[in-house]
């Protein structure tokens, strides 16, 4: 399993009018873990759509556990568990700082698409570097 940690803080726009976090942000906060998660693995979203491959949501779910407010810090964590084929799927665990409380757990499934929107195979370099990543987290 490759795993990936990034910090947000709740700001006040991202909540409702009873000063929760609104429920369609943990989506966002999603996108910036898998963000990580893909520079973490030495392979940027950046770097997949200069290669002509885009990773558009197919699939996406997630449990909220407790409600978090305007500036609680939160931990995201964003894995991978093993070598996609046409699909990629990366799960999500949002924890409540200090302590590591989780408040939300989920997952998004991703195709492999060009820009024509036609599925596509990962780019090899891509998994390469997936699977050295899987590799040096074993050996850990």
């Amino acid at each position: 399993m490759i795993r990936s940690e990034v910090q947000i803080r709740v700001r006040y726009a991202e909540t409702d009018r009873m000063k929760v976090a609104h429920h369609s942000r943990y989506f966002e906060w999603f996108e910036c873990a898998r963000t990580e998660l893909l520079r973490h693995i030495g392979y940027s979203y950046r770097q997949l759509e200069e290669e002509g491959c885009f990773l558009p949501v197919i699939e996406a779910y997630c449990k909220y556990r407790r409600a978090i407010q305007y500036d609680d810090l939160l931990r995201l964590e964003a894995s991978i568990t093993e070598v996609p084929g046409a699909r990629m799927k990366i799960t999500y665990r949002v924890y409540l700082e200090p302590g590591r409380q989780l408040v939300a757990e989920g997952f998004t499934v991703h195709a492999f698409m060009n820009e024509a929107g036609r599925a596509m195979r990962p780019p090899e370099g891509f998994l390469r570097h997936l699977r050295k990543a899987l590799e040096n987290d074993r050996v850990k």
